[in-house]
C-alpha cells in the first residue's frame, strides 16, 4: 500500500466549508481509483508526549489541525490516479489559491510506502 499524508491548519469558522470541499474532493480521488481517502480533524491535540499538531503546525487561536491521508495500491497507481485528478474539472474549480479555506503555506505533506499493514 502507498498512502499520500497530510496535515494542515484550518481556522474553526472554515471546517463546514472545508468539510464540503473534502467531500467533493474524496469522491473525485475514489472515482479515480483510490483505495480511501480519509479527511479528520483535531480534537486531542494536547499531547504531553512528541511534537503535538498544534506546535508543528504552529496553530494560531481559532484554529485545528486536519490530518489526512489517501490510500493507493503504489506510487505508481497513486501517481496514475493523482494525474487524473488533477485533470478532473470538479477540483480545479474549487482550487482558486484565493479561496482556500486554510493557509496553504503550513501544509505538510508527504507520500508514504506501507512498513505494516493490518
Amino acid at each position: 500500500m502507498y498512502v499520500d499524508g497530510y496535515v494542515l491548519p484550518v481556522p474553526k469558522k472554515n471546517l463546514v466549508r472545508y468539510k464540503k470541499m473534502a467531500a467533493v474532493a474524496g469522491k473525485v480521488w475514489l472515482e479515480h481509483g483510490a483505495l480511501q481517502f480519509c479527511e479528520t480533524a483535531g480534537e486531542d491535540l494536547k499531547t504531553k508526549f512528541g511534537v503535538p499538531f498544534s506546535k508543528l503546525l504552529k496553530l494560531k487561536a481559532g484554529e485545528t489541525a486536519v490530518f489526512s491521508w489517501i490510500c493507493f495500491k503504489s506510487r505508481k497507481h497513486r501517481d496514475k490516479v493523482n494525474a487524473a485528478v488533477m485533470k478532473d474539472p470538479r477540483l480545479g474549480a474549487m482550487m482558486s489559491l484565493k479561496d482556500m479555506p486554510f493557509d496553504m503555506k503550513r501544509m505538510a505533506y508527504g507520500g508514504f510506502t506501507s512498513l505494516v499493514d493490518l
